[in-house]
């Protein structure tokens, strides 16, 4: 990833961090899949991302400020985190998903939670990004008596795996 994205526009900007298809598809197993590791990542890829590929787009990220690596010791895995940048494409990943859904062929199992997000609105969104906050940067979300976004997407998933098999 550059440091200078080649102009000065905001969309080729942001679609020089976030334009790769394995850099977002790696953003939204962290952000939707509580994945932090890089077997983790590869393992439990739906779409199959190749490990050289997987690497490459996690040296990206973390180049260009979307996620971090937390070296780990001797023997022990290290650990992914979206920084704040990340946590604020999720906005952007709700409308992806809202796209895909109206544009392309989904299953119902894997775009539940694109559904959800779209339907909850912003407060949703926002909702969650104070969750991913919590989990990756240790801040405190702001009124903890709300419901997890987490835990109404995770139960609409295994429900919906439910009733396709």
């Amino acid at each position: 990833m550059r440091d200078e994205p080649r102009s000065g526009c905001a969309i080729n900007a942001a679609v020089e961090a976030l334009g790769d298809q394995w850099s977002l598809i790696v953003l939204r197993d962290v952000m939707f899949g509580g994945r932090r590791h890089f077997r983790e990542l590869l393992s439990h890829s739906e779409e199959g991302i190749a490990s050289n590929i997987l690497s490459s787009r996690l040296k990206a990220l973390v180049a260009g400020g979307l996620l971090t690596q937390q070296q780990a010791g001797r023997g022990r895995r290290a650990a992914y985190s979206l920084t704040e940048a990340g946590i604020r494409t999720v906005p952007v990943m709700v409308a992806l998903g809202s796209w895909g859904m109206r544009h392309r062929p989904t299953t119902p199992e894997l775009s539940v939670r694109a559904r959800l997000l779209e339907e909850g609105g912003p407060r949703l969104g926002e909702d969650l990004m104070d969750e991913l906050r919590e989990v990756h940067l240790g801040v405190p979300r702001p009124d903890p008596s709300r419901p997890r976004p987490s835990e109404l997407l995770r139960a609409a998933y295994e429900q919906a795996l439910t009733e396709a098999h």
